[in-house]
């Protein structure tokens, strides 16, 4: 068995490597087959839409199933293919439409692999932290190093490093455990609507949505501030190399020191929230790419405890038999509606009130978030009761 969580470390090291060469690369590739910048922005913004339908369909079917890893392989076997598609095209027509069929198999991916870590670990002493703590440091090292190799065999041959990193990750992935919960289901009529039954956890998809969308203003446009700031593109890279190697001791530390309980990781929220408030504030403030720098290492916390904690109350407020639709309805808040909330808010304040502007309303929504995660703890700490029924601890 513990061969099958050394693989599970394996294959998220790679997956996301493979998303991150992505995620850092692709925009520059289509710049330079003709791809003006609206054009590009105008795809990207394709994968929140289509995560709306994507995410909850993976979802169904890895719960339908019982069987996340044959789920997982069926995403990454479609993604790998219709980006060589993409890769192959000239057309923008066709590249968009392939687009978007990548982001149907794409966008519900990591939602999908929490859940196998969630479900494999369950009733071990194996702590989600020690698994996710991988992708982040194949997120950062992969992307880090890809971009030498990319300097000497030019942007066009993206395709090789993307689709040598998704076989490696698809080959590891075909010796995962099948990710099914533990718990035993009885035997009834399945009913989704128990998902969302605890209002517990719809103020919680709330407040997420709320914290998310300034994160997600701040991923699509901080390039854009650094150029605007005088920064340089190679600061660009190392803000997401810094940002997401410091990911590593945050997973580990709240492993070790956060308790399983409802109200201790509500409470933290509120604290994740003040933070969120103050990077925010200090993004506003920045004056030169160089302090961006400095004020991205917050992300580490920020988002590294939002999407650690996150995960785990989802879990804790979810059925275990639905617990795969309900990573992915987690996911679809913070990697699908806020990253569409985040480019039209985002995008007009931008360009009409400037960056600073931007940056100060999500320091406001934060605070939104500090207050409205103090009550839901407050509530929480009142009833003590989560989605299942059980004490909240």
């Amino acid at each position: 068995m513990k061969r099958s969580y050394n693989i599970i470390k394996a294959f998220n090291f790679f997956i996301y490597g493979a998303l991150s060469v992505y995620s850092t690369f692709f925009a520059l590739y289509l710049q330079k087959i003709g791809w003006s910048t609206l054009e590009i922005g105008t795809l990207m913004a394709g994968g929140p839409i289509v995560s709306i339908i994507a995410n909850p369909l993976w979802g169904y079917l890895s719960d339908r199933f019982r069987n996340i890893r044959m789920v997982i392989l069926i995403m990454m076997a479609g993604a790998t293919i219709i980006m060589q598609i993409v890769f192959l095209a000239q057309s923008y027509t066709v590249i968009y439409t392939a687009m978007l069929f990548f982001f149907f198999f794409q966008m519900p991916m990591f939602s999908q692999s929490n859940s196998l870590i969630l479900n494999a670990i369950e009733g071990t002493n194996y702590k989600f932290g020690s698994f996710r703590l991988w992708g982040s440091m194949g997120w950062a090292v992969l992307a880090a190093a890809s971009g030498p190799v990319i300097g000497q065999i030019g942007i066009e041959r993206l395709w090789i490093l993307y689709t040598a990193m998704m076989l490696m990750s698809i080959l590891f992935a075909f010796g995962l455990p099948k990710g099914e919960s533990k718990v035993e289901v009885k035997a009834e009529k399945t009913n989704y609507r128990s998902i969302f039954a605890n209002r517990a956890f719809l103020l919680f998809l709330l407040l997420g949505l709320v914290l998310s969308v300034p994160n997600s203003m701040n991923q699509t446009f901080i390039a854009l501030y650094i150029a605007e700031l005088g920064g340089q593109a190679d600061m660009i890279g190392w803000a997401a190399f810094f940002s997401s190697i410091f990911e590593i001791p945050v997973f580990l530390l709240l492993d070790r020191y956060l308790k399983r309980n409802t109200k201790t990781m509500l409470f933290c929220m509120i604290f994740v929230s003040l933070l969120f408030t103050l990077r925010w504030a200090l993004m506003a403030g920045a004056g030169s790419g160089l302090q961006i720098i400095f004020v991205q290492l917050f992300h580490c916390v920020t988002f590294g405890c939002f999407y650690y904690i996150g995960t785990q109350l989802t879990a804790l407020l979810v059925p275990a038999q639905y617990r795969a639709s309900g990573q992915a309805v987690y996911a679809l808040i913070y990697g699908g509606v806020s990253g569409m909330a985040a480019g039209v808010i985002g995008g007009w304040l931008f360009q009409n009130m400037g960056a600073q502007s931007m940056y100060i309303s999500g320091a406001i929504m934060a605070l939104v978030g500090v207050a409205g995660f103090a009550a839901l703890y407050a509530m929480v700490r009142r009833t003590g009761v989560t989605a299942e029924g059980a004490s909240a601890g």
